[in-house]
C-alpha cells in the first residue's frame, strides 16, 4: 500500500509542481501588469467568487461526496451500472450548475454589491471606489462561466482519480495558467482596462481544461451521455452526502471570501496583498497537502468498503507523517524567506517595495497556519471516506464562527494582516476538531511512531530556521542586486535550508521506513 500511495503522491506532486510553477509565472506577469492597485483588486475579486463556487460544486464538496459512492459502484464490478451512475450524476449536476452560472452572469451586479460592499457603498455615494464596483460587476460576467467548465473538469478528474489515473487531473490546471499568461501578453496591453483581458484568459482557461480531459475519459470507457437523474439512488446518496459537505469542506473558502468582503472597506491594495501572500501559501499547500489528500481519499474509501484490519487508520497515519515531513520546512521557509520570495517573484513593473513589505506581513500570518491547512486536507477524508459529511459540517460551523470573531478583533487592530491571522487561527480550530472527532470515534489516533517522528522533524525545522536566520542577507542588499543575483541567493538559501533539514532529520533517526505504513 505504501509504495502505491507514494508513487501516486509523487505523480500528483510532480504534475502539481508544473502547475504551481506556471501559476507563479502567471502571478509574476499579473503583478508586472497590474501591481497591487485598484485594477488588481478588481481582477482578483472577480476571479475569487467563481473560484469559491468551484470549491462547492467542483473539487470540494462534490468530489468528497462523489468519490466514495463511485468507489462502491466500482467495487461491485458492474461497469454498466458505474457508467449509468456517471451519466446521471453528470446530467443532474450539469443542469444545476448551468442554472447557477446563468444566474451568476445575469446577477453579477448583485454579487459585486454583496461581496464588495465597501465599493458598492462608494458607488452609491459617489466615492472614489465606485468605479471598482462597476468594473467588478462587468468582469464577473466574463469570469463566472468558468464555474460551468471547471465543474465538469472536477467530475472527470474524480472519475480518473478513482481509476488510479492521477496525472491527468493534476496536470489540467496548467492550462488555466497558460491561457491567463497568453491573455496578459497578447490581449491586455491592447485594452483600456487590461484586467478585462485577464478575465478573458480565465474564461478561456476553463474551456481548454474542459476539452482536455474528454479524450482520457473516452479512453477509459467513461465518456457517457449525461442524463437527468435527481431520484436515482446513487445520485440521492451523493446528494445527501454533498449538501452538508457544501459547507463543511469549504469553510476555508468561505473565510477567504469573508476576508474579501472586509478588505473591500480597507485601503486600496489590501485584497491584492492578501492574494499574493495567499498564492505563495498555495504553492506548498497544493504541492503537498492537496496532492496527498487527492491520493488518500480513494484509498481510504476502498479500505472502508473492504474493512480490512487497521489499514484505514494506518493510511491516515501515513498521510499525517507525510504532511508533517513536508509541511514543517515549507512553513518555516515561507516565514523566514517571505520578503526575498516576494522580491524575486513580484517586485517589478507596478509592484514595488512597499507592496513587498505589505504582502510579507500577511504571508507571515498565513504561513503560521500552513500545517493546519494541510492537516485539514488529510483529516477531512477520514470522514468523507466513511460517508460521514455531517460531522465536518459541525466543526466547519465552529471554525467559521471563530474566524468571524477573530476577524472582528484582529482586523480592527491589524487591518488586512488581522484577516490573515484570523484565517490561520480558525484553520487550527478546524484541524483540532477534526482530529478530536476521529479520535473519539475510535477511527484514528496518532501513533507513537508518528509522534516521535514529528518531534524529530520539529528539531530539524528549528535547526533549519536558525541557519536561514544566520545566512539571511540584509533587505537593502536584496534591493541592490540584479534579478539574477536575487534568484541565485534565494535558491541558495532554499537549498541550504533543505540540506540542513534533511541532515538533522537523518541524524536524529528519520528513515525511509517512516514513509511506509505501520506494519
Amino acid at each position: 500500500m505504501s509504495k502505491r500511495l507514494i508513487r501516486s503522491g509523487l505523480i500528483v506532486s510532480t504534475m502539481t509542481l508544473v502547475s504551481r510553477v506556471l501559476g507563479l509565472v502567471r502571478d509574476v506577469v499579473v503583478a508586472n501588469l497590474l501591481g497591487a492597485g485598484a485594477a488588481a483588486d478588481v481582477f482578483f475579486f472577480a476571479n475569487k467568487i467563481p473560484n469559491f463556487l468551484r470549491r462547492l460544486f467542483a473539487e470540494g464538496a462534490f468530489s468528497q461526496a462523489f468519490v466514495p459512492v463511485l468507489t462502491e459502484y466500482q467495487a461491485q464490478g458492474d461497469i454498466d451500472k458505474t457508467r449509468q451512475l456517471i451519466a446521471k450524476v453528470s446530467g443532474t449536476l450539469g443542469v444545476i450548475v448551468t442554472i447557477v452560472t446563468l444566474i451568476g452572469v445575469i446577477a453579477s451586479p448583485v454579487l459585486a454589491a454583496l461581496f464588495g460592499a465597501g465599493w458598492f457603498m462608494d458607488w452609491l455615494n459617489g466615492g472614489p471606489d465606485g468605479a471598482k464596483f462597476e468594473l467588478a460587476a462587468f468582469m464577473l460576467k466574463i469570469t463566472f462561466p468558468y464555474l460551468w467548465f471547471i465543474t465538469f473538469v472536477a467530475l472527470s478528474g474524480s472519475i480518473l482519480n478513482t481509476l488510479g489515473k492521477f496525472a491527468v487531473s493534476s496536470f489540467t490546471p496548467v492550462f488555466l495558467n497558460i491561457t491567463t499568461i497568453i491573455a496578459a501578453i497578447f490581449i491586455s496591453p491592447y485594452l483600456a482596462e487590461p484586467e478585462v483581458g485577464l478575465a478573458i484568459g480565465v474564461f478561456a482557461g476553463g474551456l481548454v481544461q474542459f476539452l482536455f480531459q474528454i479524450p482520457f475519459l473516452k479512453r477509459e470507457g467513461m465518456l457517457v451521455r449525461p442524463k437527468w437523474g435527481w431520484s436515482d439512488p446513487g445520485v440521492v446518496k451523493i446528494r445527501k452526502l454533498m449538501i452538508p459537505a457544501l459547507f463543511g469542506v469549504s469553510v476555508s473558502q468561505i473565510n477567504l471570501l469573508f476576508d474579501t468582503f472586509i478588505a473591500s472597506f480597507l485601503a486600496t491594495g489590501s485584497i491584492s496583498w492578501l492574494y499574493y501572500s495567499d498564492r505563495l501559501l498555495e504553492f506548498p499547500l497544493g504541492l503537498f497537502g492537496i496532492a496527498i489528500a487527492t491520493v488518500i481519499l480513494p484509498t481510504l474509501s476502498k479500505k472502508h468498503v473492504e474493512k480490512i484490519g487497521n489499514q484505514f487508520a494506518e493510511t491516515m497515519d501515513w498521510g499525517v507523517r507525510m504532511i508533517m515531513l513536508l509541511g514543517i520546512p515549507a512553513m518555516i521557509g515561507l516565514i523566514i524567506l517571505a520578503k526575498p520570495m516576494l522580491i524575486v517573484l513580484f517586485m517589478r513593473g507596478e509592484f514595488g517595495l512597499h507592496d513587498v513589505n505589505a504582502a510579507s506581513l500577511s504571508l507571515f500570518a498565513y504561513a503560521s497556519g500552513l500545517l493546519s491547512f494541510m492537516l485539514i486536507k488529510v483529516l477531512a477524508p477520514g470522514y468523507y471516506a466513511r460517508q460521514d459529511t455531517k460531522t465536518p459540517v459541525k466543526y466547519g460551523i465552529i471554525a467559521m464562527v471563530t474566524n468571524m470573531f477573530f476577524n472582528a478583533i484582529f482586523a480592527w487592530f491589524y487591518g488586512y494582516v488581522g484577516l490573515a491571522m484570523a484565517t490561520s487561527l480558525s484553520a487550527l480550530v478546524n484541524a483540532g476538531l477534526l482530529y478530536r472527532g476521529l479520535h473519539l470515534a475510535n477511527v484514528y489516533q496518532v501513533s507513537k511512531t508518528t509522534l516521535l517522528f514529528v518531534l524529530r522533524l520539529v528539531i530539524a525545522g528549528i535547526s533549519m530556521a536558525c541557519l536561514l536566520g544566520y545566512l539571511m542577507p540584509d533587505i537593502l542588499a536584496w534591493q541592490e542586486w540584479t534579478l539574477l543575483e536575487r534568484t541565485l541567493h534565494l535558491f541558495g538559501l532554499i537549498g541550504a535550508g533543505a540540506i540542513s533539514y534533511i541532515f538533522v532529520a537523518l541524524l536524529l533517526g528519520v528513515r525511509t521506513k517512516h514513509l511506509k505504513s505501520i506494519a
